[in-house]
């Protein structure tokens, strides 16, 4: 049975490949899952699709009259499935339920450096042999508050990294972690959490109950000069409130490695094509924002372990069984 992975990136494809060598033969493809390319996978029985994907109710539909049964979704999230359309249809649907933390928690501490201290500034400059530090002043965060907004896994690992700072831990989430707590974390509400951060990082899964989590509201409440950093899902951040915010000079920086409307952008080279997303080239022109594409998975630890667990659950579908990534059939 041939696989189809949909939407691999060239680093990705020798991992997916190798890891699929032994059980089944996988063809990659660099396009993404749409519903004009939904038709490429008619006759494959299972397909693999990255976050950018879109599964929604037309693809879905598309992909059953195909003959295919099952989707491995190759990430945590899953907000791009409509899956009450997966289980009509009688397609499994199933996710990498986790991978490394690290990797995104250490990305998330590697974009609020650079805007805290003006990194891509800075190297711009010396590329001109321009060396002067005017406007190039950052802060200490040791002896600041972090507010981690999510605290699982990632949300402790960027958590474990603050404390290695010196930071105030705060924390927001509908369960608490003992080991953040462990590191003197204190959950607060999310209010006093924003009105109290320096530095805000945002770890929690995009769902209807999260939609915009900082919007005009919550970002009026932080601090003038305070950092917001998004490494999770764009549409956490209303990105148009937060535009209104910039323009009017408020944040030190602002590290955003999702956008809310990062499909049909986002992995894709389009340096020579017009961009019609207003709100987005509005965001990429301020000095203090820093804008990166969906990369904070993106290590060969990470990528490594979302493959295997890509394989397993493939795996299982062939084999009849059931694991806990599982989301369609739901029982």
């Amino acid at each position: 049975m041939e696989i189809l992975a949909f939407g691999v990136q060239a680093d990705e494809k020798p991992l997916i490949e190798g890891a699929f060598a032994d059980h089944h033969p996988v063809h990659s493809l660099d396009v993404f899952l749409t519903n004009d390319t939904a038709p490429i996978a008619a006759g494959h029985e299972i397909i693999s699709t990255s976050v950018n994907c879109d599964l929604g109710a037309d693809v879905l539909s598309k992909l059953a009259a195909g003959g295919t049964r099952m989707v491995a979704q190759r990430s945590t999230g899953f907000n791009n499935v409509d899956l009450d359309v997966a289980e009509r249809l009688g397609i499994t649907v199933a996710r990498v339920s986790s991978y490394s933390p690290y990797s995104v928690a250490e990305f998330a501490w590697t974009l609020a450096m650079a805007v805290n201290r003006r990194i891509v500034r800075a190297s711009t400059r010396t590329r001109d042999f321009d060396f002067r530090l005017d406007g190039l002043m950052g802060r200490d965060l040791h002896g600041r508050t972090a507010g981690v907004l999510g605290t699982g896994k990632i949300g402790e690992a960027f958590a474990r990294i603050a404390h290695g700072f010196g930071m105030r831990l705060l924390g927001w989430d509908v369960a608490e972690n003992p080991a953040c707590r462990e590191l003197g974390m204190t959950y607060v509400p999310k209010e006093q959490l924003l009105a109290e951060s320096d530095l805000v990082s945002l770890h929690v899964p995009l769902l209807p109950s999260t939609r915009h989590l900082i919007d005009a509201t919550a970002l009026k409440s932080m601090r003038d000069d305070a950092i917001l950093v998004n490494s999770s899902r764009g549409g956490l951040v209303d990105t148009a409130a937060l535009v209104d915010e910039l323009r009017a000079g408020r944040f030190t920086g602002v590290g955003l490695d999702v956008y809310e409307a990062e499909a049909g952008l986002f992995f894709l080279d389009r340096s020579l094509e017009a961009v019609d997303d207003d709100t987005l080239a509005r965001l990429v022109t301020f000095p203090n924002v820093l804008v990166t594409s969906h990369q904070a998975y993106y290590t060969v630890d990470a990528v490594t372990q979302i493959v295997a667990t890509t394989v397993d659950n493939a795996l299982d579908y062939t084999a009849g069984r059931r694991s806990e990534n599982v989301l369609v059939p739901r029982s």
